[in-house]
């Protein structure tokens, strides 16, 4: 079974995590951990009228947040707060509750529903999106304030 979370597919994914790194002036940088593997991803997001406009990861993680990593690098750029929670809360619901893998933006997300039959992976799956979402909740609590 642990062939199905480990596919070509999501080590494909693992493997090329596009906007490694750190920006130099972001808006906002979130750290997202999962206690029990330790892993952490740390996002630095730049955003102009409610759009992500620049984004860079340092992922020190599994292959599956990992992967995870890759498919919200691949995607975010243009995406909106709204479109960045929803992915969270599909991910989520995909792999805790059985729910239907995300569609539009990050509809690439549905190659990690084999993760959901291995609930100590959940955690770590959902770093980077978690780490997003608090990044750019950062960025509008500031500019509503």
């Amino acid at each position: 079974m642990l062939d199905d979370i480990y596919n070509s597919k999501i080590l494909e994914l693992a493997g090329n995590i596009p906007c490694l790194g750190r920006l130099d002036a972001p808006d906002a940088s979130a750290k997202a951990y999962s206690k029990l593997c330790g892993s952490t991803v740390v996002v630095d997001l730049k955003m102009q009228e409610g759009v992500v406009t620049d984004f860079a990861q340092d992922v020190k993680a599994c292959a599956l947040g990992q992967a995870s990593a890759s498919i919200v690098a691949r995607h975010i750029k243009g995406a909106t707060l709204s479109e960045l929670r929803e992915a969270r809360d599909a991910v989520l619901a995909m792999l805790k509750e059985n729910g239907p893998p995300p569609s539009g933006r990050f509809a690439e997300a549905a190659v990690l529903q084999p993760v959901r039959e291995f609930k100590a992976r959940h955690a770590s799956t959902m770093l980077a999106f978690q780490a997003v979402v608090d990044a750019a909740e950062q960025i509008e609590a500031r500019r509503a304030a």
